[in-house]
């Protein structure tokens, strides 16, 4: 039988941005099935309440930690009190963000840096945060939420696919600077994902339709069919993996 355990991750505190909801519930949920313990954010705090009271019915230790990624001052505020109540953040996952769609000839600059302000700014603030105790600590594990737009375009979405190309290479760079510090840095990139941030695109049926055929899988993904790869990037079977970015999306990044 092979070694399981390489997967426990029995003992640790994973803080997942932005998941009250989609993607970033979903990986909360997995990652606490895990054996981890979880560290809730979202900016509403009904909502993430909520939430929070989903997970502890599902037998998962959670706490809830409101707080706005693009507010620098209550991002560090935050993790200064999970660590001193809860415990010492072992895994980070980046999933706060949103997407704003509109031709960029017409693109208002106040979304410009909204969407520049919670994708890659806020992630700046929380790693900055969190990484600075796990260098200290030396051990740490970061996964950073991409997109398949971080390697390809497409129309009416170029600041967010901006955001998500930067955010690729601030994988890249970190894991270059932390890896020395037993800090694993990686990234997952999700194709098309039933969730409520597509929600839009999923009740347009061309458009739907245009996904099923575009991806070899033939089909829309769901958000716990990213928990497999969460769950190898936070555990020590990933111990040796820094600065790669594992593209879950049904084969569309590899197609043509």
């Amino acid at each position: 039988m092979p070694d399981l355990s390489l997967f426990d991750l029995s003992g640790r505190l994973a803080l997942v941005t932005g998941s009250s909801d989609g993607i970033g519930f979903a990986l909360a949920a997995g990652l606490g099935k895990a054996g981890a313990r979880i560290a809730l954010n979202g900016r509403n705090a009904e909502k993430l309440a909520a939430a929070a009271e989903r997970l502890a019915g599902q037998g998962i230790a959670v706490e809830t930690a409101p707080f706005d990624v693009a507010d620098r001052d209550a991002v560090f505020r935050a993790v200064e009190r999970i660590e001193r109540e809860v415990g010492p953040i072992d895994v980070l996952v980046n999933n706060a963000g949103v997407q704003r769609r509109n031709p960029f000839e017409t693109f208002p600059e106040e979304t410009w840096r909204e969407i520049m302000a919670i994708n890659v700014d806020g992630v700046f603030h929380v790693t900055q945060a969190v990484g600075g105790r796990m260098i200290e600590r030396k051990r740490g594990r970061i996964i950073n939420i991409c997109s398949v737009t971080s390697e390809l375009g497409r129309k009416t979405i170029v600041p967010y696919a901006a955001t998500k190309g930067a955010l690729r290479q601030m994988t890249r760079g970190l894991s270059a600077e932390w890896a020395k510090h037993n800090i694993q840095i990686n990234a997952i990139a999700p194709g098309y994902i039933r969730t409520p941030l597509n929600q839009a695109l999923l009740d347009d049926a061309k458009f739907s339709a245009w996904v099923e055929d575009r991806t070899p899988a033939g089909r829309w993904a769901e958000p716990e069919e990213l928990i497999g790869a969460a769950i190898f990037l936070a555990s020590d079977a990933a111990s040796y993996v820094n600065g790669h970015v594992l593209y879950v999306d049904g084969g569309l990044s590899t197609s043509v």
